[in-house]
């Protein structure tokens, strides 16, 4: 059987396979019996699960067969309504949980949804328990019939819902914001239509800040549409237009954040880090002067941290799981992605785009300087990205001449370039990409090894 859990748990079209009623039902049942199986008295422990859900019209439903399932197996459930994921991820490690479960597909279109499941720690479910579920949904899959329920589905407990919400906003405001006056700030925020709609306006309102609310107005079916961290214009054009401080944008779960400067000027996950390690590195709080990316950042980054800081950028696979590990092995205080997942491990083990907005804000308010100001020594290099179609993925290092035009490419491009030569998770694509100083010359090196790739294995 296909895995059914990717980077960032379950993911697809609502209403098909693995997010129909009954399988997502099969998963809630597994999740709860798997959890019973860990403790010693697994015959009479009830595994507590909090769950909470986006915006999509399609939450509502997954949620009620998800707790059917759940509760058949034995367990409690608590839900938080909407919520963010990093809400979640909050309520997991802070309440005494055995399982959180958030039901979203972050930035994905309103018809795809998705199940994330984090354990007590507020870490996302491991691989191994991960695996289990997978053949669990593969056993009912296989059998014609699903088991008989003992009773009638029962309405989702949300009788907490609104205290739930609560407990994860005041953290942010009184915790994460404590100390932290915006009475100057004019802010701008893009809620996406999603789960921050609630929550990250109230908590700006709260620290003082006079906050500008675009696209929070959710009808279930326009989550992220052309708004939200994968449309920023709309942020940028109000910015200018208000003369505002800064502006943020979230996805439809809010655990990145991404952001448009006092100017209009767009500023990524990248530039983000930059200011942020900044910042640490002049407090002495950058552990190991290290800074955790993947390899989808660009080489700007790196090459900005070393020269002028001596900061040291680890790459990870893409996927802020990935970052994440590094960050615990390393014992590094920030990490994050260029899509504008930023985590650091001392607050959450989740990225939560309203931390930071809130750490990003911490910055500009101690030094006294804009955003423009503050990203200024962040230079993002030129980039060319080719796909070339292939018939079949053979280790690039075991074919010769692409190996050598490799190698050939990277000696040029020394310490201020970089190749990047992958293969694509989910279609038979070879990906080429490559930063550099010049743009034609980026481009030609990229057409050339996407011509002996087509010629080798296209």
């Amino acid at each position: 059987m296909k895995r059914l859990f990717g980077t960032d748990g379950i993911r697809g079209e609502a209403g098909v396979f693995p997010l129909d009623e009954a399988t997502i039902r099969t998963i809630g049942r597994s999740l709860a019996g798997r959890l019973k199986a860990l403790q010693e008295t697994a015959s009479t422990y009830v595994p507590h699960i909090v769950i909470g859900r986006d915006t999509r019209e399609s939450g509502a439903w997954i949620e009620r067969a998800f707790s059917d399932g759940a509760r058949e197996a034995g367990a409690v459930i608590e839900s938080a309504g909407i919520i963010t994921t990093p809400g979640v991820a909050f309520l997991t490690r802070t309440l005494p949980t055995d399982a959180g479960v958030v039901i979203s597909a972050s930035h994905n279109p309103y018809q795809d949804n998705g199940i994330k499941v984090f354990e007590p720690s507020g870490r996302k479910l491991d691989d191994a328990m991960e695996r289990l579920i997978e053949s669990d949904v593969q056993s009912q899959t296989e059998d014609s019939e699903s088991p008989p329920r003992d009773r009638e589905a029962e309405p989702v407990n949300n009788e907490r819902s609104v205290e739930l919400r609560s407990f994860y906003r005041d953290y942010l405001k009184y915790e994460i914001g404590q100390g932290l006056s915006l009475s100057n700030l004019r802010i701008v925020v893009d809620c996406a239509n999603g789960a921050a709609y609630r929550f990250a306006p109230l908590v700006l309102q709260g620290l003082g800040a006079r906050v500008s609310v675009i696209n929070a107005w959710p009808n279930g079916q326009n989550i992220n549409l052309n708004c939200g961290s994968l449309h920023i214009e709309s942020l940028q054009d109000r910015v200018v237009a208000e003369r505002a401080d800064l502006g943020v944008a979230f996805d439809g779960d809010a655990d990145r954040a991404l952001f448009v400067d006092d100017t209009g000027k767009f500023v990524d996950g990248d530039a983000t880090l930059w200011v942020l390690a900044n910042y640490l590195k002049e407090r002495g709080e950058l552990n190991g002067d290290t800074v955790v990316a993947t390899v989808m950042s660009n080489i700007g980054l790196e090459i900005a941290l070393r020269s002028k800081k001596g900061i040291n950028l680890a790459r990870t696979d893409v996927g802020d799981r990935y970052v994440l590990e590094e960050l615990l092995r390393t014992g590094a205080a920030v990490g994050g992605e260029q899509s504008g997942h930023i985590i650091f491990p001392k607050l959450s083990l989740a990225g939560d785009g309203i931390i930071t907005t809130l750490a990003l804000i911490r910055v500009l308010v101690e030094n006294k300087k804009s955003l423009a100001e503050l990203t200024s020594g962040f230079r993002r290099y030129p980039q060319v990205l080719v796909n070339v179609r292939v018939r079949e993925k053979l280790p690039f290092a075991e074919v010769e001449p692409i190996a050598r035009a490799a190698r050939d490419i990277e000696e040029k491009l020394g310490q201020r370039g970089r190749l990047l030569l992958r293969y694509s998770g989910t279609e038979p694509l070879a990906r080429v990409m490559i930063e550099g100083e010049q743009q034609d010359l980026i481009e030609q090196y990229a057409n050339e090894l996407a011509a002996i790739i087509k010629a080798e294995i296209g």
